[in-house]
């Protein structure tokens, strides 16, 4: 009788198939099952699950450079009290400057007083912006009192003063007025915040 052949048995993986993975290696880092053709390395520095991060390009402020200028300036906020104090003893520094550097001159003294009005107007705060309008006149004769031609009696000094409030008039007049308008547009403005926020859905 002829006899088959038989041959050995291979317990090794057959050609053509890969082995089974060990059960570290079938999950990934995160303890999750690992997909085919994903790795679960960290991505390299400024990537994003493997995929390079673009970078980002800085954002800068619009708009004009003057409105940037403006935004970059301090802008603290001044009580009532407070704005008082700060426009008074500046503008008697800027009249004792004005004193000293110009000979007195009440023209250069007036052309000071206008920026000091601005800035008084938009550093007071919203509860006290009623009290710019009245604070700026204020601080225009207390700046008077070392520019304004002066005796030696306190009846000369008064004089003097109110003399140069009368040819200065025009000056005061137009600081008034700017620190009136500004005050006024901060108003409406917030007022117009607040009448949007009624409006909002709750």
């Amino acid at each position: 009788m002829e006899q088959h052949r038989t041959r050995p048995r291979q317990y090794g993986p057959r050609r053509g198939t890969t082995p089974p993975l060990p059960p570290q290696a079938a999950r990934g880092a995160n303890g999750r099952p690992a997909r085919p053709g994903r790795t679960d390395a960290p991505g390299r520095a400024g990537q994003i699950g493997g995929v390079p991060r673009r970078p980002t390009a800085a954002v800068r402020p619009s708009g004009p450079p003057l409105v940037q200028a403006v935004r970059r300036m301090p802008n603290p906020r001044l009580t009532g009290l407070g704005g008082g104090l700060f426009c008074g003893t500046l503008m008697f520094l800027l009249g004792w400057v004005d004193g000293v550097l110009f000979g007195a001159s009440l023209t250069v003294y007036g052309v000071l007083f206008l920026p000091v009005c601005t800035m008084t107007a938009l550093w007071i705060r919203r509860a006290d912006l009623v009290t710019a309008p009245v604070i700026v006149p204020i601080a225009f004769a207390v700046g008077l009192l070392p520019v304004a031609d002066s005796g030696s009696g306190l009846g000369d000094r008064l004089m003097g003063l109110f003399t140069a409030l009368a040819t200065q008039a025009g000056w005061l007049y137009g600081g008034t007025l700017i620190a009136g308008l500004i005050a006024t547009v901060r108003k409406i403005r917030l007022m117009a915040r607040r009448a949007a926020r009624k409006r909002r859905p709750a």
